[in-house]
């Protein structure tokens, strides 16, 4: 068994954590289409998995996602309409800081708990992601104020 160095995810031999997260995406996309708690879990993903590499869209957008449910209970089909409505605005976000803590839960935690506790899992696991990445609070808001001024 290995770790994942980003996430801390115990992984099995023979496989890297992005097949954990494919493994979890099965499940997700068979859930409740109306709720779509497969956004929650590519926010979350992802944002564990946020390097000084990756593109400033892709980060604007995962960091929003795990605001939006963590501070302002958006499910995760509000959380993709803000992601289309944002759209090339997530770009604007300024240079962010990567937490050098680690989450307290990881896409390895919520596979291994029995399916009908996994959404309440996939819950647990946004916050303790935001958690660490809550500091980049005021920019996700600039943010948004700046695209309800351009929409209004």
């Amino acid at each position: 068994m290995t770790t994942c160095n980003l996430c801390n995810a115990k992984i099995p031999e023979g496989k890297e954590c992005k097949d954990l997260f494919y493994e979890l995406t099965f499940y997700t996309l068979n859930q409740d289409p109306e709720y779509f708690i497969h956004q929650l879990i590519v926010d979350a993903y992802g944002a564990q998995h946020i390097t000084k590499d990756t593109k400033p869209v892709a980060v604007g957008a995962t960091l929003l996602g795990l605001y939006l449910f963590a501070e302002h209970n958006y499910t995760g089909k509000g959380i993709q309409k803000a992601h289309i409505d944002l759209g090339s605005k997530m770009r604007e976000l300024p240079t962010i800081t990567i937490p050098e803590k680690k989450a307290a839960v990881n896409v390895a935690d919520v596979l291994a708990v029995p399916d009908n506790q996994k959404d309440e899992m996939i819950k647990q696991w946004v916050r303790s992601v935001w958690e660490i990445w809550k500091h980049e609070r005021p920019h996700l808001e600039d943010l948004l104020k700046k695209y309800k001024k351009t929409t209004a």
